[in-house]
C-alpha cells in the first residue's frame, strides 16, 4: 500500500461511493474518536451502527483488559465484545513473545491488566529487578512510581529488553492535561540513556496486530490525533481519516507534517456516509484559496454566499480547500477570509474547538 495522505491511497481501494463502502475493516480509535471518557461522541453510535460494517477498537490504553474496554463500549450503547478490542499491551506481549523462549521473566511496569497479556503469552511477569528479567515491558498506570521505575532502570542497564506500550507524552483528564506513558518511559530512558523498542501507535506493531485480526485488505484507519492514529497509519501504509472531535485541532491540521497528513478530513464519523471524495484535502466548488503577501486569503465563490454558510460541511469544505496550500507553505502566519462566509467558516473552526474541550468530561486514559 502506498503512504496514507498521498494522492494515492490503499492498494485495491474502490473508486467513488461513500467512504464506508470503499473499506474493509475500519480500525477506530477509542477517547476523541468513539467516546469521551463516560460519554459517547454525539453521533458516534448511530454512524457506526449502520451496515454491519467491520469495526475493530485500536487504543493505545494498556491500563485496561479488552473484555472491561468492550464492556463500557456496549454501556454506551456500541456493539463490542473482546476480539473486537486492539489494545497496545496485546501488541506488547506479542512483540515479547516473539523474541524470548517461553517462560522468561518479564519485569511489568504497569497495571494487572498488562500482567496479564505477559502472562498470556507464556512469559513469567515479575515486578522486581532481582527476580532476574530479561525484558522489561512499561505501559500506563496512575499507582506508577519511583520504586518501579527503579526496578526498571536496573533491569535495563543489566541489558534487559524494554518495550514500552506507547509513548504518549499526555493524556486527558477532567481537570486537563497530566504526564502519560511516554513521560514515565522517558524517566526510565534519561536514567538508561536507551530508547524502548514501541508496541503501540504510531509504531506500526498494534495496526499490524488489527489489520491481522480483521483480515483487512483495505483498512482504514480513524482517529482524532495527528501525532498517533494519523501517523500511524503512515507507518503501516493504510488510508486514514482524521474527525475533529478529540485531541487535534484545525490548526494542528493546517501545519501538519508529512507523516501527520491523513488521506480524509472530517468533522465527526458521521462522514463515512458521505462521498469519499469529497472528503479529500482539495478544491471545493464554492471555495478558492488567493495569497496575499504570502498569506492564504479564502473566498466563497457562491452566487449566493450565504449558500456556503448554510451547507452542513461548509466549514470542513473550506477547510480541506486551505489544507493543499498550507501544507505546501508551512511557513505561513494565518487563514483570513476575504468576504463574510470565508470569515464565518474560519472562526467556526475555533468554536468546534472550544465545542469539545467544553464537552470533553474524559477520564485518565491513553489513546
Amino acid at each position: 500500500m502506498t503512504a496514507a495522505g498521498t494522492p494515492g491511497g490503499s492498494v485495491g481501494a474502490a473508486t467513488g461511493g461513500t467512504l464506508r463502502s470503499r473499506y474493509d475493516v475500519l480500525l477506530l480509535d477509542l477517547d476523541g474518536t468513539v467516546y469521551r471518557g463516560a460519554h459517547a461522541v454525539p453521533g458516534a453510535k448511530e454512524a457506526l451502527d449502520r451496515d454491519g460494517s467491520r469495526l475493530l477498537y485500536v487504543t493505545n490504553n494498556a491500563s485496561r483488559r479488552p473484555d472491561d474496554v468492550a464492556a463500557h463500549l456496549r454501556e454506551l450503547g456500541f456493539r463490542a465484545d473482546r476480539e473486537s478490542v486492539v489494545t497496545s499491551s496485546q501488541a506488547a506481549a506479542r512483540l515479547l513473545a516473539d523474541r524470548l523462549p517461553a517462560g522468561s521473566r518479564v519485569l511489568v511496569v504497569g497495571t494487572d491488566a498488562l500482567a496479564e497479556e505477559i502472562e498470556s503469552v507464556a512469559l513469567v511477569p515479575v515486578r522486581s529487578a532481582d527476580a532476574g528479567p530479561v525484558a522489561v515491558v512499561q505501559g500506563h498506570s496512575p499507582d506508577t512510581g519511583w520504586r518501579i521505575l527503579a526496578e526498571a532502570t536496573l533491569a535495563v542497564r543489566g541489558g534487559a529488553l524494554w518495550v514500552a506500550t506507547n509513548v504518549d507524552s499526555t493524556l486527558p483528564t477532567e481537570r486537563g492535561l497530566v504526564l502519560g506513558n511516554g513521560a514515565m518511559v522517558s524517566a526510565v530512558g534519561a536514567a538508561t540513556g536507551t530508547d524502548p523498542v514501541v508496541a503501540g501507535k504510531p509504531a506500526a506493531p498494534l495496526l499490524e496486530d488489527a489489520i491481522r485480526r480483521g483480515g483487512a485488505r483495505r483498512p482504514l484507519v480513524v482517529g482524532d490525533r495527528l501525532d498517533t492514529d494519523i501517523e500511524g497509519a503512515h507507518a503501516v501504509g493504510a488510508d486514514s481519516l482524521l474527525v475533529l472531535t478529540g485531541v487535534s485541532t484545525v490548526d494542528d491540521l493546517l501545519r501538519a507534517r508529512p507523516e501527520h497528513r491523513p488521506t480524509y478530513v472530517a468533522s465527526s464519523l458521521a462522514s463515512l456516509d458521505e462521498d469519499a471524495d469529497g472528503l479529500r484535502p482539495g478544491a471545493d466548488a464554492d471555495w478558492v484559496v488567493d495569497v496575499v503577501a504570502g498569506e492564504p486569503v479564502l473566498s466563497c465563490t457562491a452566487s449566493d454566499m450565504d449558500i456556503a454558510t448554510r451547507r452542513v460541511d461548509a466549514a470542513m469544505a473550506a477547510l480541506r480547500t486551505v489544507l493543499p496550500y498550507a501544507w505546501d507553505n508551512p511557513g505561513f502566519g494565518s487563514v483570513t477570509g476575504a468576504d463574510t462566509a470565508a470569515r464565518t467558516v474560519i472562526a467556526s473552526w475555533s468554536a468546534a474547538r472550544r465545542d469539545v474541550a467544553a464537552g470533553a468530561n474524559v477520564e485518565p486514559r491513553d489513546t
